[in-house]
């Protein structure tokens, strides 16, 4: 597996701070969704 999709995660989690408290929930989500897309990959391997 590509290690694309993690960096894509943590690329993603970098610009929390620049955004106010009630859109950060969405940045959350999204990258526990892509984490777990990601282990799923792994198990599909």
């Amino acid at each position: 597996m590509s290690e694309e999709p993690i960096e894509a995660v943590v690329r993603g989690l970098g610009r929390v701070a620049e955004l106010p408290v009630g859109a950060q929930v969405a940045v959350f989500e999204q990258a526990c969704a892509a984490l777990e897309e990601a282990l799923a990959a792994m198990d599909d391997a």
